[in-house]
């Protein structure tokens, strides 16, 4: 069942649209991730369902009901800000009570849900501790019991990691995974971490100059780019023109077998990392090794070929080649995807 739709939402600043036509829809207990570079759209389209910026056309439905006369204290939504926003004069306990309290709750119910939900984001007993003295991911933890205190029916994440190192973003992804779904709260969060994203959502949504560029599950939009802009958004460089023909696809680095269904003639292809691959001398493309990156569970090589721009190339920890040495390489038609128009 649908909980929020967006029917041809726009907003524009002066002669600008900032968000323009939008249409999505966010079931019932899914965790949606909006994805974008800065200036795509993303974070004001949070703000519009939450009330917060009007719109210039198209509507918001939460539940089926038009939002337009709803006041943003009344639509039982919870947004949580990249930078918490918790209030330094009260304790970890207060923070987390705000809302309850401005919900006309009792003190001994407000304190039993405080209790409940500190205790759910891992921080048992912190009730009486100091804003100061909490380390930023405990700063994080603390924000999103408070959004989640009232039980708003959805919860919204504006970069909700984006100040954290790393090592603590990819810990707490997982955690905000698996809290979400034990509480089946529908979520709708937008960054520009597309790991954290794909780690959290059961649907990506990626945004380019005020429209989305591609939705789908995190398995389809990375396998399946929807454009050049979505796969470089990506990550993935090894993007060139190219001609298919006959059932081969003809790149500035030779001839590789076209996947099913690829529509004939010239076109934008992508050759995924991963399907660049080392073969025996003579046995391909010719190419120079000009760096390589340790990965953890792979070594990332950046070639210089003998024709073609440069590609980027993964192979195995083990036998890696050093900078200089000169390898060649084939393509793996599985790692080829042939990209629709922009």
């Amino acid at each position: 069942m649908t909980l929020l739709q967006l029917e041809g939402v726009s907003v524009r600043f002066g002669e600008r649209a900032v968000v323009d036509a939008v249409d999505l829809a966010v079931a019932e207990h899914e965790i949606v991730c909006v994805l974008g570079p800065s200036g795509s759209g993303k974070s004001t389209l949070l703000r519009v369902v939450a009330g917060l910026q009007p719109v210039a056309g198209g509507r918001v439905l939460l539940g089926g009901a038009d939002q337009a006369a709803v006041p943003v204290h009344r639509r039982g939504v919870g947004l949580m800000f990249q930078d918490h926003q918790l209030f330094p004069h009260r304790d970890v306990g207060g923070n987390v009570a705000f809302g309850l309290r401005m919900r006309g709750a009792s003190k001994e119910s407000s304190e039993a849900r405080v209790a409940e939900l500190l205790e759910l984001v891992g921080l048992p007993g912190a009730q009486g501790r100091a804003v100061a003295s909490l380390s930023g991911g405990e700063q994080q933890r603390v924000a999103l019991a408070r959004a989640l205190a009232p039980s708003p029916r959805l919860l919204m994440l504006d970069e909700p990691l984006g100040q954290l190192d790393r090592g603590l973003r990819e810990r707490l992804v997982v955690e905000l995974q698996g809290l979400f779904s034990r509480l089946g709260t529908t979520v709708l969060a937008v960054t520009h971490d597309q790991g954290e994203a794909f780690a959290l959502a059961d649907r990506v949504v990626v945004m380019r100059d005020g429209r989305i560029a591609q939705a789908g599950t995190p398995l389809e939009v990375w396998q399946r780019p929807a454009s050049e802009f979505v796969a470089r958004f990506l990550g993935f460089e090894n993007v060139v023109p190219a001609v298919v023909s006959g059932g081969v696809v003809s790149t500035p680095w030779g001839k590789v077998a076209a996947p099913a269904g690829a529509v004939e003639g010239d076109c934008r292809v992508l050759i995924r990392p991963a399907g660049v691959v080392l073969v025996p001398e003579a046995g391909g493309l010719g190419c120079e090794v000009v760096s390589r990156t340790f990965r953890g569970t792979h070594v990332a090589l950046l070639l210089r070929p003998e024709v073609g721009p440069v590609l980027e190339a993964e192979c195995d920890l083990a036998g890696a080649p050093a900078v200089g040495d000169r390898v060649e390489v084939g393509f793996a038609p599985a790692e080829v995807v042939v990209l629709p128009g922009e």
